[in-house]
């Protein structure tokens, strides 16, 4: 078979694909819990996600043209797991599209009033957001490609400036707290930081089918993606005490604004702003293109210069209406995206898809995942023990 992606390029796709404003959240959520706890909950959700993206690419080798998450689980959960399938992919890209909105609007009035001393409601904030950086949407993939590419540029220059300035602020013995009972708190929001697997079937094409490659990217892309959270982590947890964790929680405040709100008017502080306007606006430009693509193949609309304009308005207003009226929604609506749509989406269906495959259909690859029914178990009881427990944290139980 003919090849086609590098490696590189495919580790970097997966890297860039999990390396998002979802990080900003990481550090207040897992925070609760301590260092310890974090890293090893981080072990578990990489080792995880990992392994539901390994049996994706197993399913991915059964069909001889390329094909999309809608279509591999149809032919295995047949019409009613197709269905289900379309709505948990809605409700996740408008969930993830509400938490970015509604970060937006923090940081926006934040930079307005530090830099300009201009009071900015969140609210304000956040349309403001949406109205400039949707009509970029609207204008199609290539103005939003152009932009991403300064955009990344800048988001890694800033995350290294962060590193290098945040080591001396470090104290080491906030590193050492210590309370696991918070440890599954972090886990909704830990899928979606290595959630990269909507990325798969472009990448398995990009690739040339190639699973053994694609495999090898995945093993990279998640490990790189790996130490820049948990270096993002050590200089969070290693600068904010637990006390200011707990009430940036309580505010919805994310790990960047807490920083900058913490060390005040810094070199530090000013880095870690910019990094969640980077992290922000190009997670916002990637899910919200994707949304109004996913819109457009649903009504079979063709495709134009420009994106559609009801399609843009019907991918970005619904989440802008919850965003502004539920402004302190940030961390909810990333454990609704994580726990309920990723887990299920990420989690359990590659598992399932797996199984009926298998031992069903008896699609038998000599380099499937290794680990049989014992290994897809292991994945469906943790997917759907994740699922069970987000699920009574939002309703209260």
């Amino acid at each position: 078979m003919k090849k086609h992606g590098s490696i590189l390029g495919g580790t970097l796709l997966i890297t860039g694909s999990c390396i998002g404003a979802g990080m900003l959240g990481l550090p207040i959520l897992t925070g609760l819990a301590g260092f310890l706890p974090t890293f090893i909950m981080f072990v578990i959700a990489w080792l995880f996600m990992t392994t539901t993206a390994l049996l994706m690419i197993e399913t991915l080798g059964w069909f001889d043209k390329p094909v999309n998450l809608i279509s591999m689980v149809g032919h295995t959960l047949g019409p009613i797991g197709k269905l289900l399938c379309w709505f948990l992919y809605l409700f996740l890209f408008y969930a993830l599209l509400v938490a970015y909105m509604s970060a937006s609007g923090n940081h926006v009035s934040s930079f307005s009033h530090y830099t300009l001393s201009l009071k900015f409601p969140d609210w304000g904030g956040t349309l403001f957001f949406v109205i400039l950086f949707g009509w970029l949407v609207y204008l199609g993939t290539r103005p939003v490609d152009h932009l991403n590419r300064f955009l990344m540029v800048g988001k890694i220059g800033a995350y290294l400036l962060l590193i290098f300035l945040g080591i001396r602020y470090i104290a080491p013995r906030l590193l050492l707290y210590f309370e696991p009972k918070y440890a599954l708190v972090s886990f909704p929001i830990l899928i979606i930081s290595f959630g990269f697997h909507n990325m798969i079937p472009s990448l398995f094409h990009y690739m040339g089918g190639d699973r053994k490659r694609v495999r090898q990217a995945i093993w990279y892309g998640s490990i790189f993606a790996f130490v820049i959270y948990l270096i993002w982590e050590i200089i969070v947890l290693g600068i904010l005490p637990i006390g200011e964790i707990q009430s940036s929680f309580q505010a919805d405040i994310d790990g960047a604004q807490a920083l900058h709100n913490y060390l005040g008017s810094t070199w530090i502080g000013y880095a870690a702003q910019v990094l969640a306007f980077f992290a922000i606006l190009t997670s916002f430009l990637a899910q919200s293109l994707s949304l109004v693509h996913f819109l457009r193949d649903g009504f079979k609309l063709h495709k134009k210069k420009r994106e559609h304009l009801g399609m843009c308005a019907l991918a970005l207003l619904p989440p802008l209406f919850f965003s502004v009226a539920f402004p302190k929604i940030f961390f909810q609506a990333l454990n609704f995206a994580g726990g309920i749509c990723a887990v299920v989406l990420f989690g359990i269906f590659p598992a399932l898809m797996a199984w009926i495959g298998r031992y069903q259909k008896k699609h038998l690859l000599e380099d499937r995942v290794r680990g049989g029914k014992p290994l897809l178990l292991g994945v469906l009881l943790v997917a759907c023990f994740i699922f069970f427990y987000q699920l009574t944290q939002m309703l209260g139980f």
